[in-house]
């Protein structure tokens, strides 16, 4: 397995990827396609990810099969079918439908630092996840989930948040996803060993 690189991303085989860009030590996995987004620092998904006009955050950790800001259809004309907006590819002397495709790109999804999307899981677009929020495996999310809140079924409905005692805000505060790569490998030990109290209380006091 290669290592990960500051200056590129790893992209596995048989990815389909189109106007997104990546910072550094970033991983898309076998086979996914990718289509206006951002890939933060740290970001990855796994294999078979279909992700669409969203903006990823740092270090958030995207599963296998999962559908991220997936494009809609015109409901409200009379017709659904690609014909209206693809219209090029049925016939020669027309072109494309520029502003539906604009009004498509423009409804972002936003994936905060640390979250973790399940696998399976679907993000409709204009839906913003928060830092560390867990989505869990076969959601399908249409709303916006809060920092450190777990979410699950169809639609997501929040379970739990992950943590209680002001954990969560502390961990906000602190926003160690925005340290070094230096710093974040000195406290490697402390996050290996630390539960996330106990590591603010060192880093957070």
């Amino acid at each position: 397995m290669p290592k990960l690189s500051a200056s590129q991303p790893l992209i596995h085989d048989s990815c389909q990827i189109t106007a997104s860009d990546f910072g550094a030590y970033c991983e898309v996995g076998r086979g996914s396609r990718l289509v206006q987004s951002s890939f933060a620092d740290y970001a990855y998904c796994d294999q078979y990810a279909d992700i669409a006009n969203t903006s990823v955050g740092k270090f958030a950790n995207i599963a296998a099969m999962t559908r991220i800001g997936p494009t809609d259809h015109p409901m409200a004309n009379a017709s659904l079918h690609h014909f209206l907006y693809r219209s090029s590819y049925y016939w020669d002397n027309i072109k494309d439908d520029a502003a539906f495709f604009a009004a498509r790109a423009a409804r972002r999804t936003v994936l905060g630092p640390d979250c973790w999307v399940g696998h399976g899981a679907i993000i409709k677009p204009d839906v913003t996840v928060g830092a560390g929020a867990v989505i869990a495996a076969g959601a399908v999310v249409t709303k916006d989930v809060p920092p450190y809140m777990i979410v699950a079924g169809l639609p997501a409905t929040p379970l739990q948040p992950r943590f209680g005692n002001g954990v969560a805000d502390r961990l906000l505060a602190l926003a160690w996803w925005d340290w070094s790569h230096a710093e974040l490998r000195r406290a490697l030990p402390d996050f290996r060993a630390l539960p996330a109290e106990a590591f603010l209380e060192k880093y957070h006091g």
